[in-house]
């Protein structure tokens, strides 16, 4: 079985992070403008891409509490903080084991526990399912119309989910990412990032219950999601 050669650059540390959507906003474009140049971190990002698109789509996803979310995004903060302080000589592993698999690992293990009350949440809203379900449809605008893609809203009390089929999956080192509109004010950034399944499949949790929201959007962005839309919408669903 092939090894993933290990990453030598300083900023290594932070790929695993990246990935997760965990860097400071401060530090996101200083990184982006890093990978263009860093063909080391750029390869690690594609390989990492795979597991954090898995976690996104193992399962239906709901909302997880604010605190449940600051707790865990703590921990992958502080784990990320700790490795840079110590130097990317620090947490070296055995030759024979890929590098980026121990470097990671506390984020992952973070994104893992996130996962879990996500879960929960899901439990949660199967014993509210006598609640009356709102469907939302949504247009798919080119290139994914191309593909047959549909996508759609449901709502459940508070909870709401964008459920897509037939989407082409992000490009390498991007993925998906809901914005909200209110009116004329320009989209607004959720934390919701998704990719799909090899059949174009992908659910993920919207946040808040859409109250004051005229559009939910979604665009293709770079990987950690970005601060404004910088690709035309693929996804439109008129609240």
């Amino acid at each position: 079985m092939s090894t993933t050669s290990e990453n030598q650059c300083e900023r290594g540390v932070d790929v695993g992070a990246y990935a997760l959507g965990a860097l400071d906003e401060h530090e996101v474009e200083p990184f982006r403008e890093h990978l263009e140049t860093c063909a080391e971190c750029r390869a690690e990002l594609s390989q990492l891409q795979g597991v954090t698109d898995s976690l996104a789509i193992a399962v239906p996803r709901a909302q997880a509490p604010a605190e449940l979310r600051g707790r865990l995004m703590g921990v992958v903060r502080g784990e990320a903080e700790l490795l840079r302080a110590a130097g990317h000589e620090a947490d070296r592993p055995p030759r024979a084991r890929p590098a980026w698999r121990w470097r990671v690992f506390p984020a992952l293990a973070a994104a893992g526990a996130l996962t879990a009350g996500v879960l929960i949440g899901a439990l949660a809203l199967n014993t509210h399912s006598s609640q009356q379900t709102r469907v939302i449809q949504a247009q798919v605008l080119p290139p994914a119309a191309g593909h047959d893609a549909t996508a759609a809203l449901r709502k459940v009390g508070s909870h709401v989910q964008l459920q897509v089929t037939g989407m082409p999956a992000p490009a390498l080192g991007r993925i998906y990412e809901v914005w909200l509109k209110d009116g004329s004010q320009a989209p607004k950034p959720t934390d919701a990032l998704f990719s799909v399944t090899g059949q174009g499949d992908g659910t993920v949790g919207v946040p808040g219950d859409l109250k004051g929201v005229s559009k939910v959007l979604v665009t293709e962005e770079p990987a950690g999601g970005s601060l404004e839309p910088t690709h035309s919408p693929v996804i439109v669903a008129s609240v």
